[in-house]
């Protein structure tokens, strides 16, 4: 296996790869300027597809944390009050959690890795003319935030950036510095026992088959061996010691169940997995 440059594959022959009609896939290592030039490019592709499939879901101006649909309208996982606040959502995709922060009284900006995705938030800003406000986009890594130290009371992500870095210590460091003294910093991300499980919404995805203890990321690639798409993994503790070596406090960790009512599946998501097994976990932090 290579470092991940342009210049050779990523992978070469290896018996892990899994190939079918549609994907290649396997987990293995991936450098961080891989799977950087890896999302940035699918998300870019895919946004058109993304939105097209999930945009009735998520709405246009709706905080949605998760495919089991936890609206921060009732969680509150953010604070009672948010009018006022300044507050950065990272991973933004199509900025519908910043614009209902927005709706909320808060000065969101929306930051994302993808153009193609920030472009469907500047669509969605325009078909609403002048009754609602525009957010402030701005394209950027999350390891890397382009805001100044202390300059933010809110920090979000709801299944944005924190899976799609190599490095997600980094992202933890980035938000707790952007963060003023008793900031919150809240994030959503596959529930890590589901690593365990194969990605499938029906009875295949209810047996586990592979180690909560593979950290390896899930990666899809091409005939050329080079990465197009990687999401990686970390166990719960590893997740509370990237939240307190970057200086903050784990005030909550949130696994929504799955709600009567809902049948929407998205990807391995699904009713009949989630009766059973957490999908999602949402790990609420503050900057003391």
């Amino acid at each position: 296996m290579t470092d991940g440059t342009e210049e050779s594959p990523e992978f070469s022959g290896d018996p892990g790869i899994e190939d079918n009609d549609t994907v290649r896939v396997a987990r293995r290592h991936l450098s961080d300027s891989a799977t950087i030039r890896a999302n940035r490019g699918w998300w870019d592709a895919n946004a058109d597809d993304y939105q097209a499939e999930h945009g009735a879901f998520l709405g246009d101006d709706r905080f949605i944390w998760c495919p089991e649909g936890l609206d921060e309208a009732d969680a509150r996982l953010l604070g009672a009050d948010l009018a006022g606040r300044r507050v950065l959502e990272v991973g933004a995709g199509a900025a519908q959690c910043s614009r209902w922060l927005a709706g909320q009284g808060a000065h969101a900006v929306a930051s994302d890795l993808s153009f193609g995705q920030l472009a469907h938030a500047l669509r969605i800003d325009a078909g609403a003319g002048a009754a609602r406000a525009e957010v402030p986009l701005v394209q950027a890594d999350a390891t890397r935030l382009p805001f100044a130290d202390e300059s933010f009371d809110i920090v979000c992500s709801a299944y944005g950036a924190v899976p799609f870095v190599a490095d997600s210590a980094a992202v933890m460091r980035e938000a707790a510095r952007v963060l003023k003294p008793g900031g919150r910093w809240v994030f959503s991300v596959s529930h890590p026992i589901r690593w365990s499980f194969p990605d499938d919404p029906g009875e295949h995805g209810l047996t586990a088959r592979d180690s909560y203890f593979d950290r390896r990321p899930y990666v899809e690639f091409d005939e050329r061996g080079l990465a197009t798409y990687a999401e990686h993994h970390r166990t719960l503790g590893d997740r509370v010691r990237e939240i307190v070596a970057a200086g903050l406090r784990v005030v909550d960790v949130v696994e929504p169940e799955w709600p009567a009512g809902l049948t929407e599946v998205w990807g391995g998501w699904s009713p009949l997995r989630g009766r059973v097994i957490p999908g999602t976990a949402i790990f609420v932090t503050v900057k003391d």
